[in-house]
């Protein structure tokens, strides 16, 4: 057993059926393997989805597949917002544990990403190397985990959190909720998976009633760190029907709540952030973690950082990693591909915080207030980018439940870009806060936001998924850095 672990017993001892893959499989894995090569080399992206949509499309059976050789347990993690940064920072502590995670690290979360992240790892008899020490993390999008549940049976799986978002492809946040109370009534395991829920999202909590087996939770103590209910908040009532209350609130609708009507609250969690302090590049937090408490500097900015940290930590902690090297993992995780990244370019620092939903934006929002407030030479310098693709959400009106107004007070130098442009640009204004260029075209916005900012300041942008994406590639290539493809692994 590694050092790192507290009880590795409950790694890898699951009732899985291992299988080596068909000759059909791997067949289908090596087309897949030479359709992302073709890929990349086509300049077409980074063969994150494609060879997993063609081998899958070959041999139905990969998912299964894979699962089926991860010897160390499989990790799904799943959610509106985080999905990608927990995950990121979940295999950062595997690796230190002297596990080796097997990620869709860079961010295709349906079941094409999984199975491309099967083609990368499998050699060419179809088998995943050291597959006794590997550890599956995958981030799965929050609408298509019930279909991959049964099918991928995790050891752990992990609930972030549940916000409106894309309301044209999801629906109401309900309707998700409802598809996971179905899905954890679904008992095709030897032994069931071990939940970790977030207690602080009412939504979330919620799911411990319908749980298999064993849940670990995580969430915040710290009331300083709270505010007044957001107008945009998603969960409002109780199963009972009754309203929620808050003693404090964190973000959106998540904190210490409660229903005045039945006996439901907040449970206690097991996983806890105490005394929080936020600055505008890092967070200071103390994490308790089973009796173990450790002051911990975050080299992420927000309080969805924090979230995201105490997720990756309670996931941990029910793989059953010491709580002292996960502190240590975090302490020293770096961000993840378009998520607080920072480049230099031109004698500036960039850095990139992805918006895609309101309260995604408002807590984005939240960190650069704080920016601001410590910038002594010179105005924020803003690039806010929104895009109506597939992956971002053709309804752009959420933009009105953010609370841009946030930065209202603050002086800015703001160009608004993306294929929705003159609609943010609107947002903007109406918020008091006038753009000093609308310019849809991305390298163009770019030129001109860099222009805007001193030399050895900083510019700072907020892009939907679609924009950042494209942005990303245009910083990472003026800035020698890998592409995101690679950066990810």
């Amino acid at each position: 057993p590694s050092p790192a672990c507290d009880n590795r017993g409950m790694i890898g001892e699951r009732d899985r059926a291992v299988r080596r893959p068909s000759l059909r499989e791997r067949g289908a894995l090596l087309l897949g393997r030479a359709t992302g090569a073709a890929t990349r080399r086509l300049g077409r992206g980074g063969g994150t989805a494609l060879p997993g949509l063609v081998a899958g499309a070959v041999a139905p059976g990969l998912i299964e597949s894979l699962a089926g050789q991860l010897g160390a347990g499989l990790v799904t993690v799943t959610g509106t917002n985080g999905k990608t940064t927990t995950a990121h920072l979940l295999s950062a502590i595997a690796e230190r544990a002297e596990l080796l995670p097997l990620a869709n690290s860079s961010g295709s979360n349906l079941e094409r990403g999984l199975v491309s992240a099967y083609v990368d790892a499998s050699g060419r008899d179809g088998t995943v190397a050291e597959a006794a020490r590997r550890l599956g993390v995958f981030e799965v999008d929050e609408a298509a985990l019930p279909a991959l549940w049964p099918r991928l049976r995790p050891t752990v799986a992990v609930f972030l959190n549940l916000f409106r978002d894309q309301l044209d492809r999801y629906g109401e946040v309900d309707s998700v909720a409802e598809g996971w109370t179905r899905m954890l009534a679904i008992r095709p395991f030897g032994e069931p998976p071990v939940l970790v829920l977030n207690a602080d999202d009412p939504s979330i909590a919620q799911l411990a009633e319908e749980a298999p087996g064993r849940v670990v939770t995580f969430g915040i103590a710290d009331r300083g760190v709270g505010r007044t209910l957001d107008h945009a908040a998603d969960a409002r009532f109780c199963r009972c029907g009754g309203r929620f209350a808050y003693d404090a609130v964190f973000m959106g609708h998540v904190g210490l709540w409660r229903c005045d009507h039945c006996a439901r609250a907040r449970p206690r969690p097991d996983v806890v952030a105490h005394e929080v302090r936020l600055g505008p590049d890092e967070t200071v937090v103390h994490i308790g973690i089973a009796g173990h408490d450790t002051e911990l500097l975050l080299p992420l900015a927000g309080l969805y950082s924090v979230y995201n940290a105490l997720a990756a930590a309670a996931a941990a902690h029910a793989l059953g990693i010491r709580g002292g090297l996960i502190a240590e993992s975090l302490a020293a995780a770096a961000p993840v591909f378009g998520r607080q990244e920072r480049f230099e370019i031109d004698g500036r620092e960039v850095r990139m915080l992805l918006a895609k939903n309101p309260t995604g934006l408002n807590e984005v929002l939240r960190v650069l207030e704080i920016s601001a407030g410590g910038a002594a030479d010179g105005p924020l310098t803003l690039l806010a980018m929104l895009n109506d693709g597939i992956q971002d959400g053709r309804d752009v009106s959420w933009i009105y439940d953010a609370d841009i107004e946030l930065l209202a007070s603050r002086e800015i130098a703001l160009v608004c870009s993306g294929d929705r442009a003159d609609d943010l640009a609107l947002r903007f204004a109406l918020a008091g806060i006038e753009p000093r260029a609308v310019e849809p075209d991305p390298e163009r916005a770019l030129a001109v936001a860099l222009e805007a900012t001193p030399p050895g300041g900083r510019l700072d942008i907020v892009p939907t998924y679609t924009a950042m994406l494209t942005m990303r590639a245009m910083l990472a290539e003026r800035a020698g850095v890998a592409p995101y493809w690679e950066a990810s692994e």
